[in-house]
């Protein structure tokens, strides 16, 4: 079992700069592909950014340039460092992993982007 427990959310202005974190247990952290999803109200959960075990990433093009995944697998952490913020970027934030067949969440973490 993978637990996955996020951080960092919280209000800030449009154009404004948050940096998510997301600490995975286990011991095979540097093996996985690590996911941000979000969900704004009323939407569906949709992917924001994944990193691979090789550090290959891929980003929503509604974040591209804006938003930054890494990874520190000394410290079992990914990091959505989010960049220019936008109102519509207002949502729930969720770290996401797939272990074998299972697909594990965290608890998420609320992003609010208003003046």
């Amino acid at each position: 079992q993978v637990q996955l427990v996020e951080s960092g959310g919280g209000l800030v202005q449009p154009g404004g700069s948050l940096r998510l974190s997301c600490t995975a247990s286990g011991n095979f952290f540097s093996t996985y592909t690590m996911t941000w999803y979000r969900q704004a109200p009323g939407k569906q959960r949709e992917l924001v950014a994944s990193i691979d075990s090789g550090r290959s990433t891929t980003y929503a093009d509604s974040v591209k340039g804006r938003f930054t995944i890494s990874r520190n697998n000394a410290k079992n952490m990914v990091y959505l460092q989010m960049n220019s913020l936008k109102p519509e970027d207002t949502a729930v934030y969720f770290c996401n992993t797939i272990v074998g067949s299972s697909r594990h969440w965290g608890q998420g973490t609320q992003v609010t982007v208003s003046s």
